[in-house]
């Protein structure tokens, strides 16, 4: 039998896979800091927070993980518990292979004419640079895994925590409520983690980078409110009234 012949089946496989996209795409990209506010086209913001001089300098891979936290509400709404937690499972496991896969291309002996070639554009050494942007230290690694791992399991216990009370109602406060929770404490995991006990970091640094970062991503998940709204009415066109009904119910239980 094709496994593909039914829906529930095929559309698993098509959130899987941009849930696990994202998920890789903000592990690599997250090295890039870049300036919210020049990237908007305005002055950067300077503020105190916690005695640290301030501005919205965040990571590139912030783009992405709130995008992540909302498939996860999405996933969780039809496949429930078990079908988040295995495809966190697996992402970890995918990340962790990722990584390992690019420390051992760095390792690869470089092409001596490979190295100096983009020269011309401002890149002297290629080896050097692919190091320098793809082998992320071990710290940030494993706070990234472990904070991404912690905050799939707290996103998944209060958004099936939040539906039992609401039912099929209201489903902005049980997917909102639910990454807003999630997303604080991946916020301050990743940094005590990757930063307080990899790089000494003082307290004061990490409390100012870690509301820093929390206050983007709570923008954004109400921002995309909208848009979990939009996804439910395509996902229960696809997938008819009666499978859907279905699918949600076994879901809560």
């Amino acid at each position: 039998m094709n496994i593909l012949n039914k829906k529930e089946n095929k559309l698993f496989l098509i959130l899987s896979g941009f849930f696990i996209a994202n998920a890789l795409i903000a592990e690599f990209i997250g090295i890039k800091i870049f300036s919210l506010e020049n990237t908007l086209g305005i002055d950067s913001l300077r503020y105190k927070l916690f005695g640290e001089e301030m501005s919205f300098n965040l990571t590139a891979g912030v783009v992405l993980w709130p995008v992540v936290f909302v498939m996860t509400d999405i996933i969780n709404e039809y496949y429930g518990t078990k079908g988040v937690r295995f495809l966190s499972y697996l992402t970890v496991g995918l990340i962790s292979f990722a990584f390992v896969a690019v420390y051992a291309s760095i390792h690869l002996a470089p092409a001596q004419w490979w190295v100096g070639s983009a020269s011309d554009s401002g890149v002297p050494n290629f080896q050097m640079a692919f190091a320098k942007i793809f082998g992320q230290g071990l710290w940030i690694i494993l706070g990234s895994l472990v904070a991404f791992l912690i905050g799939q399991i707290v996103d998944v216990a209060v958004f099936q925590r939040l539906k039992k009370i609401t039912g099929d109602k209201k489903v902005w406060l049980r997917a909102t409520g639910s990454t807003l929770v999630s997303q604080f404490i991946d916020s301050f995991v990743v940094l005590i983690i990757a930063f307080k006990l990899g790089a000494d970091w003082s307290w004061s640094l990490v409390l100012a980078v870690g509301f820093n970062n929390y206050f983007y991503k709570f923008f954004v998940a109400v921002v995309l409110t909208p848009v979990i709204y939009l996804a439910h009415h395509f996902i229960d066109m696809y997938l008819g009234p009666e499978l859907s009904d279905k699918m949600k119910t076994q879901a809560g239980e």
